[in-house]
């Protein structure tokens, strides 16, 4: 990996431009170790209706092509899942996620359909933002500038766990991590993760922040972290950085999926403190050429998602991971073999806390009068609704400000 000064001012420090406090601490395992929340963000506009699919639904079939829509029957049959949210309907997951299939039927992996946005928004760049600030409604973006993991973590008043509470998975922070100080961008671990030029840079750049201005703190905090995941890779005598074992048979491609949550695996392992990683995955915007674009993006999803679970069954007890897209896509089919932007998609949740096996949520149906403008999925659950249950009441009021949770769904066993 080829860290330059700017790409290191930028991606580990870009989060720590105004007022941050430090890494607070939530809640906290038996043995005192901190709870984690990984949040999977498929970048694009992830098809939930190709995800989990209601593939015997009349509507459904009325509305799509046959290339899009998941077959019930024959030998690219969907992958039944036996579910309570809506008995009537045959929901299946498509046929290239049967490791997450594996997962619903151990029990490990829950389904929330028809969640997503209060806003009706289609664009990306909107629907992105409203979710990574922890807000509804567009007009909000303006008076609102720290992400909903920021307030979660810098509002808890509890000493800091560790030095590297929070990451993400590419090049700069996103903006659920805006305005939290000690956010670190971790692209990749196989290089390290030390400053260019060695020791000495480090110092010189701790020695440009030595003030106690927010920048100033953000920027220590930051180089503290980049310092403490460096120094839990194991180097070889040549001094590079010896490959990863992944444990439980975990196997990670060489792929957007594998690579970053092998990183959240391998810091997590570090017990340096991790309370959120955040993992951006691209490639979901379907508007052409869906049938296999989104096979081949669902494979490599549910590949590296399982090899994760299966190396940290360790931290299974603590762990939780969420996987959320900005929308969903429209139901009918376009003339590119493509679906355009929607409205209401699905969240993924596993871990070993988790009630899987189940699908949670409103199923409100696929007829015209049902669908959202009469042409999409309606959302029946709000994203921060689920969000909310994973972290807890109190973190929650401090990460939504103003949302009124509702009733549990029931995501988590204990």
């Amino acid at each position: 990996m080829t860290v330059t000064r700017r790409g290191l001012i930028q991606g580990t420090l870009a989060a720590g431009l105004a007022t941050m406090p430090g890494v607070r601490s939530l809640a906290f395992a038996a043995d005192g170790s901190p709870d984690v929340l990984v949040v999977v963000f498929l970048r694009g506009g992830a098809d939930a209706l190709s995800l989990v699919a209601p593939a015997d639904d009349p509507d459904y079939l009325a509305a799509r092509a046959p290339e899009l829509r998941v077959a019930t029957e024959g030998p690219k049959a969907g992958l039944r899942l036996a579910q309570e949210m809506a008995p009537a309907i045959d929901f299946r997951l498509h046929p290239e996620a049967a490791p997450l299939a594996e997962l619903y039927a151990g029990r490990q992996l829950a389904i929330v359909h028809a969640v997503g946005l209060s806003d009706g928004t289609r664009s990306h760049f909107v629907a992105q933002d409203l979710m990574e600030h922890g807000i509804g409604q567009e007009g909000e973006l303006a008076r609102t500038g720290t992400g909903w993991v920021a307030r979660w973590l810098d509002g808890d008043g509890a000493r800091p766990p560790g030095p590297v509470a929070a990451v993400g998975t590419v090049a700069a922070p996103p903006a659920t991590l805006a305005r939290f100080g000690a956010a670190v961008a971790v692209p990749d671990l196989r290089a390290g993760l030390a400053p260019p030029g060695g020791p000495q840079a480090a110092d010189v750049l701790a020695a440009l922040h030595h003030g106690e201005s927010p920048y100033e703190r953000a920027a220590r905090a930051a180089l503290g972290g980049l310092s403490a995941i460096d120094g839990h890779l194991s180097r070889g005598p040549d001094g590079k950085v010896e490959s990863y074992g992944a444990e439980g048979g975990a196997v990670y491609e060489e792929t957007e999926a594998g690579r970053a949550l092998q990183t959240v695996a391998r810091i997590l392992k570090m017990d340096v403190g991790l309370r959120v990683a955040c993992v951006d995955v691209g490639g979901w915007d379907t508007h052409e050429h869906q049938p296999g674009r989104f096979a081949n993006a669902v494979g490599q999803l549910s590949r590296a998602l399982a090899a994760f679970h299966a190396d940290t069954v360790r931290y299974h007890g603590r762990v939780t991971l969420a996987v959320m897209s900005e929308f969903g896509r429209r139901l009918r089919t376009n003339r590119s073999q493509g679906t355009d932007h929607g409205h209401g998609g699905a969240m993924l949740v596993l871990g070993g806390r988790v009630a899987g096996g189940r699908m949670f949520g409103r199923w409100p149906g696929l007829a015209s009068h049902q669908l959202d403008r009469g042409v999409d999925l309606a959302v029946t659950t709000d994203y921060r609704a689920v969000l909310a249950e994973l972290v807890g009441p109190a973190a929650a009021a401090r990460a939504f400000p103003g949302f009124r949770t509702p009733p549990p769904l029931g995501l988590q066993t204990g």
